[in-house]
């Protein structure tokens, strides 16, 4: 997406309707709360993400930059929305209490959290990412904070307690985690309960905040590569796409075609390893264990042909700014269809005998219920927004790589259930398989990298379709190919934020099947 400045929002809403370049306009921010209400309610705008940009006049005074971007489920434009302040600790309007305002909510607490910039208005600021062991009024976003001096840990507070809303008779909190068995990252659950449904969940994240934002800031771009590749294992090739598509946008890079189409049959081999293993894990959480061993071993193998494709399991390495780190045979091609095509035949089988199996699906039907509504308020993504009847895919709304020759479908459900949720993961299976074949059977011939580019100083934004949604990376670079500013908002962000919607009015043996039906990681928003 390059970006073109396109003056004021008046000229925004005569020409939007039929528009497809990209709008970047300024905004007080008095009329800040005024401009996003029109943008969710009279153009129906997605919030994507919030961009923010430390950065100084030329006199050497603070200068903030926010930009706040939305999309919409037609398609073009991208709407980029800024607002400036020269503040020292700014002070902005809050937008968390529009219609759509819920999808904003988390990246001001982030925001606030990280560059102590204050959104006047929001009901709830404060102890966010940075948990009670960090020091108090730390900015670690900040560009004068020196990332190299270690911080001085707060001692723990016996007194402290989780927040709890229900007040009752007889009602109780069930606290589950931060620690998990296996191989579960660290999240916090409170469950708030007067009897044995749960009333109100209360999510905790970010234990293991990992600074990736601040760290990429000053390195070049293929040290900042592998930061994109590893905050995230499980969608690793999605976002090191991203970061790469965003290379190339700045920079003018023409990826190679066979390139292209190779990239995206990497990114379905990712999406339907992903989704074997979502498929297994809603099979371990309802206690079918030989359902489980069965999608654990269709996960395994696809881990080992991704091995031998790519020579990484989880296909670390496999792109570079300007295409790929390596061509494939076209014997290595049609080994990866046929792989890719053994694979979803045992899903299929696997999903006719789950759908006959009436105490599986009684664990399922009707549990962990995700309204169209909320969705659409929360800016909820991926499989879980198609399984609530939102057919949102950037393959289709911003199609990039070899997508937009490619014919596939959208699978969407209406139940907004885990069930619904089952149905889509093992729909969109389907898809990636049948997706691998077409550009199996369709691959041009030509190099899969660019020849040398130049750096060039500029910003943008890249999104893509991760396994579990819309992953949108934020890049602006120096004249010399040093990172700037890098923002990452990863698919777990949104759809972890509404989690809670789906826990709550269900019994408490329901949560563990109900986690297991979002297949989200929850490290990929500890960046």
């Amino acid at each position: 997406m390059a970006l073109v400045d396109t003056g004021s929002f008046a000229d925004l809403s005569a020409r939007l309707p039929t528009a497809g370049d990209p709008y970047a306009f300024d905004c007080e921010q008095h009329e800040l709360v005024d401009v996003c209400a029109r943008l969710f309610d009279e153009f129906d705008c997605v919030f994507a993400t919030l961009v923010v940009e430390d950065t100084q006049d030329q006199a050497g005074r603070p200068l903030w930059l926010l930009t706040y971007i939305f999309y919409r489920d037609c398609g073009r434009p991208w709407i980029l929305l800024r607002v400036r302040s020269r503040e020292r600790n700014p002070i902005v309007p809050s937008v968390s209490g529009l219609s759509n305002g819920p999808s904003v909510d988390w990246h001001e607490r982030e925001v606030e959290d990280l560059f102590r910039i204050t959104f006047e208005g929001h009901p709830r600021l404060g102890e966010f990412v940075l948990h009670e062991d960090w020091p108090e009024g730390v900015a670690p976003m900040r560009r004068v904070f020196d990332a190299r001096r270690r911080m001085e840990r707060r001692l723990p507070q016996p007194e402290w307690q989780p927040p709890t809303v229900v007040e009752a008779p007889g009602a109780f909190s069930m606290p589950i985690g931060p620690v998990f068995s296996d191989f579960a990252e660290a999240a916090h659950f409170v469950l708030e309960t007067v009897g044995e449904d749960v009333i109100r969940t209360i999510p905790r994240f970010f234990y293991k905040y990992r600074g990736v934002e601040k760290i990429a800031e000053g390195q070049p771009a293929d040290g900042a590569l592998l930061l994109a590749e590893r905050f995230s294992g499980t969608a690793a090739l999605a976002h090191g796409l991203a970061f790469c598509q965003a290379v190339e946008t700045i920079c003018g890079i023409a990826v190679p075609q066979r390139a292209l189409t190779l990239r995206s049959m990497l990114a379905e081999l990712e999406r339907l390893r992903h989704h074997a293993g979502t498929i297994a894990a809603i099979c371990n959480s309802t206690a079918l264990a030989v359902a489980n061993a069965q999608a654990a071993l269709v996960e395994e193998e696809l881990l080992r042909l991704s091995a031998e494709t790519v020579r990484h399991r989880y296909l670390f390495g496999a792109v570079v700014p300007g295409g790929l780190a390596l061509d494939l045979s076209d014997a290595q091609c049609r080994r990866l269809a046929a792989g890719a095509e053994d694979a979803a035949g045992k899903l299929r089988e696997l999903r006719r005998m789950l759908t006959f199996s009436s105490s599986f699906l009684d664990r399922l039907e009707e549990v962990g219920f995700v309204s169209r509504e909320a969705a659409l308020a929360y800016g909820v993504v991926g499989p879980i927004a198609r399984a609530s009847g939102v057919a949102r895919d950037m393959r289709r709304l911003f199609p990039y790589a070899a997508y937009a020759g490619a014919d596939f479908v959208v699978p969407v459900e209406e139940g907004g259930d885990g069930y619904a949720r089952l149905r889509v993961f093992f729909a969109e299976a389907e898809q990636s398989a049948a997706l691998i074949r077409q550009f199996a059977a369709d691959l041009p011939p030509g190099p899969v990298v660019a020849p040398g580019f130049e750096w060039r100083e500029g910003a943008t934004l890249a999104a893509v379709e991760a396994p579990s949604g819309a992953a949108f990376h934020w890049l602006r670079l120096s004249e010399d190919g040093a990172v700037r500013r890098y923002r990452v908002t990863p698919p777990a962000y949104p759809n972890w934020h509404c989690f809670h919607l789906a826990a709550e009015n269900f019994a408490f043996q329901d949560f563990p099947i109900i986690l297991a039906s979002f297949g989200l990681s929850n490290a990929e928003g500890d960046r």
